[in-house]
């Protein structure tokens, strides 16, 4: 309210109001926002309190948004559905005995319930698209380095993205447009031109665009068949609308989740060793502990059980007896996703250019209930079946909230466009939105 009271009498005094003058946004518990605590939902950091903003904050602050608070998350961003907290698990704003998705379903309940106007997540997975589906708003994850990850607490620092949560496409674009660009403290950031997203947004042309789904996809086992239908007949409507849809052959779907799992456990097994209890946060009360035991004693109390499962899986794999078999191997299957998903957008003959788009769903299901899923892990992580490719082969995806499910739950399209290919990924998304089914009658937030 400080802050709001401030911007207000800047705008009265004639100051020129920033592009995000008095929007409200709330942060993920792993963005990092100077002089305010920050603890990846897990108890190991319960107690920290940030010493520097990451980058994306600094250039919100600088654009006047008023960060409104940090939001709960699955422990380390490791999970699907905001269960694995230290804080407790988020409800659904819909049907609150089911889950929001995750691991960012605090951000995107915030949003989802008008708590804030804009929320910031992080996507290694899924983990923007997914709660975005699961709570029927709009969830961008970027191309890998698009956005600075400088102040984001890392997972899979290979995978990480920040991402944004929002009710409409010209908000989303408005917010990637003032967080993207270089960052001198990111290595991995993109120095490439920033576009205007938010200028440029509202395309007028009647172009045609390629789109390609994948048969395989839509057909798969795991997929609900009124998800699959609705997919199916939205391709048939932009058939009749002129646009040229085409399967594409990729024989490579259920090789995604593995080769994701095997990289990221390893990336997070290296990531989340920084935490000992010596330098800061949770340390173990007990005294006289040799060096090894304090660590055990530590790293037991203070991380989740799915937290520590993926450490262990991932230290497992770059083992000496098994790096060749699992995570050599794991980056070659991404190198040969990278190589696939390229050949789909620059295909390029006389007859035959590359796509535009490729078309999927964002989850093989509709939010389902709390509990449902925490007894086997493995059915879990499939269940990121469709949203892990575009963090292994780092280009930007969306989910779009166009369908509702007979069982009251919304669901959406994901859309994965050519890295750096935002702008045109954000205009047909809005044109898409405009024709998006409204709420059912009757169906109000709780």
């Amino acid at each position: 309210m400080q802050k709001a009271k401030q911007l207000d009498e800047q705008r009265n005094s004639g100051k020129t109001p920033g592009k995000l003058h008095g929007v409200v946004v709330g942060l993920k518990d792993v963005i990092c926002y100077k002089d305010h605590k920050i603890s990846a939902a897990s108890n190991i950091l319960k107690s920290f309190t940030s010493i520097y903003s990451a980058t994306a904050v600094e250039r919100l602050l600088a654009e006047e948004a008023i960060i409104i608070g940090n939001l709960n998350c699955d422990e380390f961003a490791m999970g699907s559905t905001n269960e694995n907290s230290a804080y407790g698990k988020v409800l659904n704003a819909i049907d609150e005995t089911r889950v929001p998705g995750g691991s960012s379903g605090g951000p995107a309940v915030a949003v989802q319930a008008g708590l804030c106007m804009i929320s910031l997540g992080s996507d290694t997975g899924g983990s923007v698209r997914q709660p975005a589906d699961f709570c029927g708003i709009v969830g961008l994850k970027p191309t890998y380095g698009r956005i600075s990850r400088y102040g984001l607490i890392a997972y899979a620092s290979s995978f990480d993205q920040i991402g944004i949560f929002g009710n409409s496409i010209s908000d989303v674009a408005i917010t990637l447009e003032v967080m993207a660009g270089a960052d001198e403290y990111d290595s991995t950031v993109s120095d490439l031109p920033v576009d205007k997203y938010s200028l440029y947004l509202n395309d007028p042309s009647e172009k045609k665009y390629r789109f390609a789904y994948f048969q395989e996809a839509l057909d798969h086992p795991s997929l609900d068949t009124e998800i699959s239908t609705a997919i199916k007949k939205l391709i048939d409507k932009l058939k009749q609308e002129g646009h040229e849809v085409k399967p594409v052959e990729f024989e490579l779907l259920d090789y995604i989740v593995p080769a994701y799992y095997v990289l990221t456990t390893a990336e997070a097994s290296s990531n989340l060793s920084r935490y000992d209890g010596i330098k800061y946060g949770y340390r173990t009360p007990e005294p006289g502990l040799e060096l090894t035991e304090f660590y055990k004693r530590t790293r037991s109390a203070g991380f989740g059980k799915e937290v520590k499962r993926r450490i262990m899986l991932g230290t497992f794999v770059l083992s000496a007896g098994y790096y060749d078999a699992y995570f050599s191997k794991a980056q070659k299957v991404r190198k040969l996703l990278s190589d696939k998903i390229q050949l789909i957008f620059n295909k390029e003959s006389a007859s035959d250019r590359g796509y535009d788009f490729i078309l999927l769903p964002s989850s093989p299901t509709t939010a389902f209930k709390a509990g449902e899923k925490m007894n086997d892990p493995i059915a879990m992580y499939l269940a990121d079946i469709y949203t892990v490719l575009a963090n292994l082969v780092g280009v930007p995806a969306i989910s779009l909230p166009l369908f509702w499910h007979s069982n009251g739950m919304p669901f959406s399209l994901q859309i994965i466009a050519n890295r750096f290919n935002e702008l045109s990924l954000l205009q047909v998304s809005d044109k898409l939105m405009k024709k998006t089914l409204k709420v059912p009658d009757g169906l109000k937030l709780s």
